[in-house]
């Protein structure tokens, strides 16, 4: 039986140097039957000279100014011509040649709406986002008893589930975590695929990382069940940050690299304001 056609669908900004990488990944892909779509932001680095030479299917450049994660992974879904629409990020390289056979077999199923895969960090990630990948990549990943994990970074979607509503335009962070929430609602299944691994992983500055997780604190209003009341300065961000740093603690010392400890420290203070400061606004955006 002959490999179902897929449509691997990239977003580009800036990253000629992953790019330099991920591109050769995948054409090594032993699993050959797809065409590849890229969307770039205006890239002024010498990514469209790399992307040109791939002979993507699709080549769609936009402005800077233009980009919102949504409609671009919309546009990308609209223009594939398989039913399995496969996502990878142009900073993110497939180790191996079966990167991609594990996630296109995870979307047989008719009743699974999304796959994703695991990823590794970067031999320079720092410390305190090394130890997030372990979280949620790891072999005892603690995301496996969360009430929801997805990863847009390596992953895959059926375009039948896709079509009946696809990303919602109006969020700037975490669209794929509330397109995916979506899908478990209506009965779909989202599924991890450890066996499909990505090196990608990013060194964010305490400004950075409150700008991330204000974004992604302020879209999880708009998917929260629970009472507002659950995020205050005394929960959110006092016990939560000593729980965070008492982990980054043991993180640190197992791995020696406890002279990286207190960077974790202020990283995960900047975070902590900011998941509180973000998802005040965002119940006011979405719900006020």
């Amino acid at each position: 039986m002959s490999d179902p056609f897929v449509s691997i669908i990239i977003r580009s900004f800036n990253e000629g140097w992953a790019l330099k990488e991920t591109l050769p990944a995948l054409q090594a892909q032993e699993y050959k039957n797809w065409e590849l779509i890229v969307i770039d932001s205006g890239s002024t680095d010498g990514s469209v000279d790399l992307i040109c030479k791939a002979q993507p299917k699709h080549f769609i450049q936009i402005k800077p100014h233009e980009y919102n994660p949504s409609r671009v992974m919309n546009q990308g879904m609209q223009l594939a011509k398989s039913e399995f629409g496969i996502f990878l990020n142009a900073d993110a390289t497939p180790q191996g040649s079966n990167w991609l056979r594990p996630l296109v077999a995870g979307l047989q199923d008719p009743q699974t709406a999304a796959v994703f895969g695991r990823q590794i960090p970067r031999p320079d990630c720092q410390a305190v986002f090394a130890y997030d990948y372990e979280r949620c990549f790891g072999e005892n990943r603690e995301s496996a008893k969360w009430e929801h994990f997805f990863s847009m970074v390596s992953s895959g979607l059926r375009k039948d589930i896709w079509s009946k509503r696809g990303f919602l335009e109006k969020m700037q962070y975490s669209e794929d975590d509330e397109y995916t929430r979506w899908c478990r609602a209506q009965g779909y299944k989202v599924v991890y695929c450890p066996d499909t691994v990505v090196m990608h992983s990013h060194n964010y500055t305490p400004a950075q990382a409150y700008k991330r997780s204000f974004g992604e604190a302020k879209a999880l209003a708009a998917v929260w069940t629970r009472r507002p009341t659950e995020f205050s300065w005394l929960r959110t961000v006092m016990i939560g940050w000593l729980r965070d740093i008492r982990k980054d603690l043991s993180y640190c010392a197992r791995t020696h690299r406890i002279n990286e400890f207190p960077h974790a420290m202020r990283i995960r203070g900047e975070q902590r304001k900011a998941k509180l400061a973000g998802f005040r606004e965002g119940w006011n955006f979405y719900r006020g």
